[in-house]
């Protein structure tokens, strides 16, 4: 199993597209099994590529730079899904890239995606294009107001989302995507009642073996996630019903490496798909602290066919809270003594340059014997950290 990782006596140099925390996070998962790793980022001194010699600052966009990340990456994985298609094909005509370049295209455009995941079978609000003023009141007349414009493509965080309360409001939501020398294609969503956002993470090697990590509940603020609580304080049947929906959503697209799967619970209880993110999820940095086996060290054994590790906690509760910029300047905080001195809280910081508000610069995540505790033990930790 070792040739998986090692060749000639040498290990095997993991190639990420991209250069944020979640390659910094899957970066240092592969250093501990032994890995090299390459980073390409259109940003000099990314969060991961200040931790390799293997840097390639000027980006994928630069035709010499993605050359040279190509010969010496070995795998090559990603930290978004806003790569292009045609990059992808380009690298996947050297390298193996997982997911692989036919997942990517089924869950890049949201539309597409959805269509993909109704033919499956998976619950999920009712859906449209739209193109035209007139199309968005003919879905809001047949499915009801309020409903949500969203961008196809390069929405996160709610950037790329626009709630619309009436027909009046159809007009202004298009415009705030419009883009003349860019158009971007949209879709309309019915809106969904829920009593919580839940997520579920899936790991899924190249030999079609997966693992369920459990599943959490997302408290969201400002369209930006606030905390994780780890497992979701739901009933045990809801719990699985979540996990079954990730899986079958991952098997569809036959995933390769770890996903991150976001849904709703409904207010007549039952569950509705919402997103699905082909790389590792915010609402999974707990498990690198509460979990047997991380998310991130999970991806690497996945994209690299390697036996996946358990998912299951070692704790009963864990808490995750981001930390968010909250000025623009610099992306450090004044001092994280205070936050240091919680004695059951862990604390990472990304190593970005700058701060902005709603940035995530960091996360805190916090144990305990119920999710009360962890919760009031990630949040007195929070607090502390002085910006």
């Amino acid at each position: 199993m070792l040739s998986s990782i090692y060749h000639a006596g040498l290990p095997l140099t993991l190639g990420i597209l991209g250069g944020g925390q979640l390659a910094k996070m899957t970066a240092q998962a592969a250093y501990r099994m032994g890995l090299r790793v390459a980073i390409i980022e259109h940003a000099e001194n990314s969060p991961a590529g200040m931790m390799t010699k293997l840097d390639f600052p000027k980006g994928w966009s630069d035709d010499p730079s993605l050359d040279e990340f190509i010969k010496v990456s070995d795998i090559v994985t990603l930290e978004n899904e806003f790569i292009d298609g045609e990059t992808l094909q380009i690298i996947a005509e050297k390298r193996q890239v997982y997911p692989m370049p036919q997942t990517m295209l089924l869950v890049q455009d949201k539309l597409t995606q959805k269509e993909t995941f109704l033919k499956a079978g998976i619950p999920m609000a009712e859906f449209a294009p739209i193109h035209t003023v007139e199309d968005g009141i003919a879905f809001g007349e047949k499915w009801g107001f309020p409903f949500v414009i969203k961008t196809r493509k390069y929405g996160y965080d709610g950037y790329g989302n626009a709630t619309v309360y009436d027909k009046y409001d159809i007009q202004g939501a298009i415009n705030k995507f419009h883009d003349p020398e860019s158009p971007r294609e949209l879709m309309a969503e019915s809106f969904v009642k829920f009593s919580k956002e839940l997520a579920v993470m899936v790991a899924r090697n190249r030999r079609g073996e997966t693992v369920v990590y459990p599943c959490v509940e997302t408290v969201q603020r400002n369209h930006i996630c606030h905390a994780v609580l780890a497992p979701a304080p739901v009933s045990d049947e809801v719990l699985k019903a979540a996990q079954d929906i990730a899986l079958k959503c991952v098997e569809t697209i036959k995933g390769v490496g770890v996903f991150g799967i976001e849904m709703f619970l409904k207010e007549d209880g039952s569950l509705a798909f919402n997103e699905i993110a082909p790389r590792p999820h915010n609402s999974g940095h707990y498990t690198i602290e509460a979990c047997h086996t991380s998310q991130f060290e999970n991806h690497v054994r996945a994209v690299c066919n390697l036996p996946l590790g358990s998912p299951a906690m070692v704790v009963p509760a864990a808490c995750m809270i981001n930390i968010l910029g909250v000025r623009t300047g610099q992306g450090i905080p004044d001092t994280p003594v205070g936050t240091l001195k919680e004695p059951h809280a862990a604390l990472h910081l990304y190593g970005k340059k700058d701060s902005r508000t709603g940035r995530k610069m960091g996360h805190i995540t916090a144990l305990g014997s119920t999710l009360e505790e962890a919760y009031t033990r990630a949040n007195t930790a929070a607090e502390e950290l002085v910006w």
